[in-house]
């Protein structure tokens, strides 16, 4: 919200009242509190008469200090909070020559105590950001009410990512960003996930720990700030320090929580019935027969919005016309080896016999006056389930229950954003705190019951909205998106915006939701959506089986599911890297190279994992530009070079796209490519992509809870590249093999060699003209 007449003045009907001079200063061990007043200290009376602004000053991990601004004093927590997990910390608070600091791990944040109010945030001494003169303030706006605002500075060429899944520009700096979930579909500036939550290039991160509306003017109001602002009188934000994007990250997420593991299964291909497409257990069958068939493999069947009834949803009944014995279906598909997902939302149509049942019982959101909310907007008379109900979440749970007995799987949680203000919850939440968070209490309740009745690690969604700490229930998707190239890119610039919140997996619709693609976009998508973390088939009014294109459509779709399974024991290293330490499957450039200042600004391309660098295709001429960081890359598909830094131009026909290997890289492939969920230790191939004299990698195979069973070192001496199996070698039971990639996919690849069962060293001699390679990448993690 903006509240300044250009840089000087205030806007009409804005009354400001600025921290201005500390009055009063109390420190603890671990903390301290600051009485600021609005004006300047004269005399002994000062205070009198002066609103007064209580800052306080703590820590809950490390590298993390949190900023508490109070115009007024809450006497009890808000009915409506994230849920953080604080971590130890060693706390040093000082005071020395008018100057408050307070220490946690790297971060220190120095306030002035003697003199104009001031606030920085330093590394080793180093200024990252800051608050200063006319910053922070209590604002009061003659029609929208009272603010808590603060202004932070941005160093010269910071530039400003996140917020959640946003589709405008993928640097945020000169937007205005409000933190409100709304269905406005991927080309426009809202957003199904908001997070109140910015990641600088510039060594810290801010999270403003509030669920409300938060509004930001990032480098826009004031062009050398971000400025937040929350409705109310009470303002928290955490200053998150990281030297790279990437460990700022880590300690965001370790702090709001990380993703669940999801299932080996669900990364394999997904094909839905789509929306509004005519589809019983005939047609279903057909598709599943047809995918067998053209030899495309498929993991999950979705059956979308008419598996109940019209007018019936959420009523979680089938619809009998269509599908006469829904258990038996469901069975015979599982005997496929096909894992079945049905759509749900949170709403109940009124024509629903649940409605009645919902709304007699207490589990519908009501309005002040005590009848039920309803509208028309999506199923007619609709009413909203009430989960801060702890009855109407077993309620609700008992339905997902129902089916998961029933023979599903997997839950797709559709909607969760159009949430009212005006209305009353069960225990009281304030309505516009409960507007964001009420997607994370839906989505929790269906994801934990899954987990109850299918066990840790077999849990999965396919959600549309979330909120701070909504990463936790994997997975998302990007929503209602248009079959257009460019709306292929808003996706897939608002996925990469999301991973910079912490989500790990993400997905979208492949050829996109409105409409039907052109033959040559959906190949183009298919070819993007099967090297995304998920990958899912789904439009509105029509199919999106690959056939009903071209037959080229089937062999792109054959080829690509059959490489992404192949490429799951790295895929699945890449998952427990996101479980683990929050960092997403799908990056943006500038989390794996965050020196290179061009990677700064590329939202075209990602890493998928930390070696593999993705470039989608968004003409159907083929034309492409890529930026290729330094070194020698490897093109994965017919084992070419690629020199960097710098940017290249190529074209691709419907079959390829740039999809490069990092230098010195050990890519991990399984030994089966028809389906996603087998054993990545039953005869891997390590397969090494130009790494340098002199360095070696470790690379790591994982089971389906995500623990190590297998690590491999990689060394190359000259000519000679060898592997030793340094943990696990009993696992490697069916041998195993090492092979220096030179050429394209297949028999002629490269020269290798394998190893005996439990064998566990191989040496390999290279050819001659093995190519050197420089930026060797980490670790595999």
């Amino acid at each position: 919200m903006k509240f300044n007449d250009g840089y000087w003045l205030l806007r009409d009907g804005v009354t400001a009242r600025y921290a201005t001079e500390a009055f009063d200063v109390r420190t603890e061990q671990a903390s301290c509190s600051v009485a600021v007043l609005t004006k300047r200290v004269e005399h002994r009376g000062s205070h009198l008469n002066t609103p007064t602004i209580t800052v306080d000053i703590s820590s809950p991990a490390p590298d993390v200090v949190s900023v508490r601004a109070d115009h007024r004093v809450a006497v009890s927590p808000p009915s409506v909070a994230f849920e953080l997990t604080p971590s130890p910390v060693d706390v040093r608070v000082e005071e020395d020559a008018g100057v408050l600091r307070v220490t946690a791990g790297r971060l220190t944040a120095e306030a002035t105590v003697a003199g104009p109010w001031a606030l920085r945030f330093l590394d080793d001494g180093a200024t990252l950001t800051g608050s200063g003169v006319k910053s922070l303030a209590s604002m009061t706006d003659a029609v929208a009410g009272d603010f808590m605002v603060e202004r932070l500075s941005l160093p010269v060429g910071a530039n400003v990512y996140g917020f959640g899944e946003r589709f405008t520009p993928f640097v945020k700096n000169g937007q205005v960003v409000d933190t409100w979930n709304e269905d406005g579909g991927t080309a426009s500036e809202q957003a199904y996930k908001t997070l109140p939550f910015f990641v600088t290039d510039a060594g810290f991160g801010v999270f403003v720990n509030s669920p409300a509306r938060v509004s930001f003017e990032v480098a826009s109001e004031v062009v050398s700030s971000v400025q937040f602002s929350v409705p109310g009188s009470q303002l928290e934000y955490l200053v998150v320090y990281g030297p790279t994007p990437a460990e700022i990250l880590r300690t965001y997420t370790a702090l709001t929580g990380r993703p669940a593991l999801p299932p080996r299964w669900s990364f394999g291909l997904w094909l839905s019935t789509s929306f509004l497409t005519d589809y019983d257990e005939a047609t279903v069958t057909h598709f599943v027969d047809g995918m067998a068939e053209r030899d495309i493999p498929l993991s999950v069947l979705h059956f979308d919005c008419y598996w109940m009834r019209p007018l019936q949803w959420c009523d979680f009944e089938w619809d009998r016309r269509a599908f006469p014995e829904p258990e038996k279906m469901l069975q015979r598909l599982g005997d496929r080896g096909l894992r079945r997902s049905v759509w749900i939302n949170p709403y109940l149509g009124q024509r629903s016999a649940l409605f009645q049942e919902a709304a007699e019982a207490g589990y519908l959101v009501r309005r002040p006056d005590g009848t039920v909310w309803q509208w028309d907007m999506w199923v007619a008379g609709m009413g909203l389930v009430d989960f801060t109900n702890p009855a109407a979440r077993d309620w609700y749970a008992g339905k997902i229950r129902t089916l998961l007995e029933s023979g599903v799987d997997a839950v797709k949680t559709d909607f969760g954003e159009r949430i009212p203000t005006d209305v009353v919850w069960f225990d009281g939440s304030d309505p516009h705190r409960m507007h964001n968070y009420y997607t994370q209490l839906y989505n929790r309740t269906v994801f934990e019951e899954i987990r109850r009745h299918r066990g840790t690690g077999e849990a999965v969604l396919y959600a549309r909205s979330a909120t701070v700490g909504g990463q936790q229930f994997p997975v998302h998707w990007g929503g209602d998106c248009e079959s257009t190239y460019t709306d292929m890119a808003n996706s897939l610039r608002g996925g990469l915006s999301l991973g910079l919140g912490g989500f790990g997996f993400w997905s979208h619709d492949i050829g996109g939701f409105e409409g039907t693609p052109s033959p040559a976009l959906f190949k183009r998508w298919v070819a993007f959506g099967l090297l995304s973390s998920h990958s899912r088939l789904h439009g509105s009014d029509s199919y999106r089986v690959p056939w009903v294109f071209d037959e080229e459509a089937v062999e792109v779709t054959r080829q690509f599911a059959h490489l992404k399974n192949g490429l799951m024991p790295y895929l699945w290293a890449a998952a427990v890297a996101a479980h683990e330490h929050g960092i997403p499957v799908m990056r943006a450039m500038l989390l794996e190279f965050p020196d290179d200042r061009t990677c700064s600004y590329l939202d075209r391309q990602y890493m998928l994992g930390p070696d593999l660098l993705v470039a989608p295709v968004f003409s159907d001429d083929g034309d492409v530009d890529v930026y290729v960081p330094s070194g020698a890359w490897t093109n994965f598909f017919d084992g070419t070079r690629v020199s960097g830094p710098g940017w290249v131009r190529q074209r691709h026909g419907f079959s390829s796209l740039p999809l490069l290997v990092r230098p010195g890289a050990v890519i991990p492939v399984g030994s089966r490519t028809d389906r996603p969920d087998y054993d990545d230790t039953i005869a891997p191939t390590f397969e090494v992509f130009g790494l340098a004299d002199g360095d070696q990698n470790v690379v790591r195979l994982f089971d389906a809870t995500g623990a190590e069973k297998v690590r491999v070192e990689v060394a190359r001496a000259g000519g000679e590249l060898r592997a030793t199996v340094v943990r696990g070698v009993e696992n490697l039971a069916d041998g195993w093999t090492l092979r220096w990639v030179t050429g394209p996919q297949g028999t002629r690849r490269g020269p290798s060699v394998s190893a005996a069962p439990a064998g566990e060293s191989v040496r390999l001699d290279l050819p001659d003209n093995a190519v050197n390679a420089t930026g060797r990448p980490p670790e595999n993690r």
